[in-house]
């Protein structure tokens, strides 16, 4: 059967992936996107791209967008990748008359995204989280501190709606074997933790857990798993304190994990692409908890593990309904990476010849996902593309990205 899909999200490496991967598959792909240059705008998957509102400052207006073009270009199935996803969930009911939605709605969806939330719903299922507590007042902030941090040896501050870890307050780094203090949260940490938290925008204090991290992604229909990866974050854009998403994907097959996923997608009942985010210490860190494994957030979205799906056969079908045997994996071994952030990101981390072997044997080995032969204009455009972003981020006085997601984010709206 061939579908007519609409995507939305056309900015990130990761929705043009999808729309490749639809494509070659015999669907016919359009896109619509709140950016003029974004990434996926010239490939040759698309077969027609529509600017539309920014979700987050002209809802109403983003769904009436959308409605037209459901209905103009005879769609088959709306698939929100980026966080406009949310703002889609809002307005699901108006959408979901002229086609099917690969989306849950806004209330399940944000139990998924605020990540007090998600770590409480996590608990109730028997899987491990790292302790969080949620803020609602600075007062509360001080209460922590004052508590202690509750027994927590490092705590990270992040607002409870939040996305690349842009906002995070990550613990002070480690060194000579020292024993935290003061919970590893600095001074100034603590004050622009105080200048932000309030009812309306709550954050978290989650224990933090020193260990590998890694992620994965997920393909799921009615609590049953239809596609799964697993890669670990070995190399990232910015520091490994700073949190930054990973640049590299190469799936792996890690059991424990696996299990978690598949429980919690099948507790929750849930429909769409789901995504977590681990750490695996190398000791039992979380006092109280079951060692091994802690889920640390969840992004119920696309995010860069599709791009291990690329070559594998029946994945695309998976957004249609489930496959008719076991899950799918990833059938390409080979890993899969964003030139531009190694040679940006990755390679000036570097501080040893052992790891710029390393760096070089990934850059030579790895799969570069936006330039491609067959679709080359993407990978020319993005300079494009980077710049229309750049630009936005120094109107708004934001960081890159920052300015990546300021027009599509919610924030519990």
């Amino acid at each position: 059967m061939v579908a007519r899909i609409l995507l939305t999200g056309g900015r990130a490496p990761a929705t043009l992936e999808l729309a490749r991967i639809l494509n070659a598959a015999g669907h016919v792909v359009f896109m619509a996107e709140s950016l003029r240059c974004h990434l996926a705008r010239p490939s040759r998957a698309i077969a027609r791209n529509y600017q539309v509102p920014p979700p987050n400052r002209a809802p109403d207006a983003y769904i009436q967008a959308l409605c037209a073009i459901l209905c103009r270009e005879k769609i088959d199935l709306l698939l929100p990748t980026c966080e406009e996803l949310f703002w889609v969930a809002r307005g699901r009911a108006q959408l979901s008359a002229h086609c099917a939605i690969f989306a849950e709605g806004i209330e399940h969806l944000r139990q998924l995204h605020d990540k007090g939330a998600f770590a409480a719903l996590a608990r109730t299922y028997g899987l491990t989280v790292p302790k969080t507590v949620v803020l609602t007042t600075p007062q509360e902030l001080h209460a922590l501190a004052a508590r202690n941090w509750d027994g927590m040896a490092e705590v990270v501050l992040k607002p409870a709606y939040s996305r690349f870890a842009t906002k995070t307050l990550m613990p002070t780094p480690l060194r000579g074997g020292r024993v935290p203090t003061n919970a590893g949260v600095t001074q100034a940490a603590f004050a622009q933790a105080l200048h932000q938290i309030r009812p309306t925008s709550p954050w978290v204090a989650q224990q933090f857990v020193r260990g590998r991290q890694f992620c994965t992604y997920s393909v799921a229909h009615a609590g049953q798993l239809a596609a799964h990866t697993t890669y670990a974050v070995d190399f990232r854009a910015g520091s490994a304190s700073d949190g930054g998403p990973a640049i590299v994907f190469q799936h792996l097959d890690h059991g424990a994990i696996l299990a978690w996923v598949h429980r919690f997608v099948e507790q929750n009942q849930f429909s769409g692409q789901i995504a977590f985010d681990f750490i695996e210490p190398a000791v039992n860190a979380c006092e109280g908890s079951e060692p091994g494994l802690f889920a640390i957030e969840c992004n119920p979205r696309t995010t860069s593990g599709v791009h291990l799906f690329a070559g594998t056969p029946g994945f695309a079908e998976t957004f249609l309904g489930l496959p008719p045997g076991p899950w799918l994996t990833p059938s390409v071994q080979r890993p899969s990476m964003l030139t531009l952030a190694m040679l940006c990101y990755a390679l000036p981390a570097v501080r040893s010849w052992p790891a710029l072997r390393r760096w070089l044997a990934t850059l030579c080995t790895s799969r570069e996902v936006i330039f491609t032969g067959r679709d080359p204009l993407p990978g020319l455009w993005q300079g494009i593309a980077i710049a229309e972003l750049l630009a936005r981020a120094w109107r708004c006085g934001l960081s890159a990205v920052e300015a990546s997601t300021d027009d599509i984010e919610w924030n519990g709206e």
